[in-house]
């Protein structure tokens, strides 16, 4: 194949102007990931990890299947998902797979989802290569291995479970705003033209599969976002001019919204809730622990059963961290079941470190939406 002649830089800078025109993205850097990942399904053989590019909106009507007819239009090879049994989607993998497009992803991991389990197991087991699902064949008496390994791109409302989002990049649409303007797009008439940008990005890029593979880009991020957005990075610094930095920003970017305190998982939350209460005192009781867990509104924590939170599943979230209550005498004469503050720390500074510019004397944590100061005679044994 012969190398665009425009070059990658300008070439991503096309792609990016036409995703634009039709779709009123969130923010610049959320543009600039939809373009990279779209230019990374067409070097899916160099890559070790295959990314899902999640598109989620809180409603209806917010551009999140027009974004998906963008990238159909786009990426290498579409293959939509819509009403394809498993057996079809597993046996159209190979060792240069389709890029999997799911609209309405809630009829694989919604409420009413019974029945896909395959599916969902493709998409969890997809993510890195080499996880081949396996099934047994009663004619033959062989165990048989199928490949998963494939980039997908789903769309749909809400969240995605977080085996999903957390092996994505994740773009969180919205309606568009007074004076947010897109161009109409009609699939007969603009396709074909984007078609012509999916055929120069498979001319860039396949040229180069072997120089992708050995790519080591220097990455921002760490574990499983950086396997996620490695592929990205690699075209971004392939194609050079001002897309690797932008790339960066973009990984910084997302990887911190979806690391927002509403994406948290509920050990998480507990841990920096906890934290917030602690700040004055080296020990409470689990009862006043409890009292203001349960009072905060704006926390999950009062709709675990009828009175909130309890004291055994308190106990059982925290024993994952290895954080185990204790029988604790307090400074006026009373012993009660409590916690103390210093069996927090190791948990607190692997799962939720605090910010550089946080004060940790500070008794309150408006991120996590503990913003009322603990009572100062909690710090006691007042049972």
């Amino acid at each position: 194949m012969i190398q665009d002649p425009t070059g990658g830089a300008a070439l991503l800078d096309d792609v990016h102007a036409a995703l634009t025109r039709y779709v009123v993205l969130p923010t610049a850097e959320a543009s600039d990931a939809v373009v990279l990942w779209i230019a990374a399904s067409h070097a899916q053989p160099a890559w070790a990890h295959a990314p899902r590019l999640v598109i989620r909106g809180p409603e209806k009507r917010c551009g999140k299947s027009r974004l998906l007819d963008v990238v159909e239009a786009t990426c290498h090879d579409p293959f939509i998902t819509v009403n394809s049994s498993p057996a079809a989607v597993y046996r159209s993998i190979s060792d240069d797979p389709p890029t999997m497009l799911v609209d309405e992803a809630d009829t694989i991991f919604g409420p009413k989802a019974e029945g896909n389990e395959d599916l969902r197991g493709l998409l969890n087991a997809g993510h890195q290569r080499n996880r081949p699902a396996k099934r047994y064949d009663a004619a033959s008496n062989t165990v048989e291995s199928i490949p998963t390994f494939a980039m997908a791109a789903l769309a749909g409302i809400g969240a995605m479970p977080d085996t999903i989002e957390d092996r994505a990049v994740v773009v969180r649409m919205r309606r568009r705003a007074p004076g947010e303007q897109a161009a109409p797009y009609r699939h007969r008439r603009d396709r074909p033209a984007l078609r012509q940008l999916a055929e120069r990005l498979a001319r860039w890029l396949r040229t180069d599969l072997d120089r992708l593979e050995n790519a080591e880009p220097a990455m921002p991020v760490e574990d499983r976002a950086a396997d996620t957005w490695e592929p990205l990075i690699a075209v971004a610094d392939h194609a050079g001019g001002h897309w690797p930095g932008r790339a960066r920003a973009a990984v910084l970017a997302l990887t911190a919204e979806a690391n927002d305190d509403g994406d948290a998982t509920p050990g998480v939350r507990l841990l920096t809730d906890c934290r917030a209460l602690f700040t004055n005192t080296p020990t409470l009781p689990t009862a006043h622990l409890l009292a203001r867990l349960n009072a905060d509104p704006e926390a999950p924590w009062r709709t675990h059963g009828p009175n909130g939170l309890t004291a055994h599943k308190l106990g059982a979230m925290l024993r994952e961290y290895r954080i185990t209550s204790t029988n604790i005498r307090f400074p006026d004469g009373t012993q009660a079941k409590g916690y103390n503050r210093d069996t927090f720390t190791d948990a607190w500074n692997r799962y939720c470190p605090q910010p550089d510019n946080d004060d940790p004397r500070e008794n309150r944590s408006e991120r996590h939406g503990v913003v009322t100061p603990f009572p100062t005679e909690y710090a006691g044994g007042a049972a």
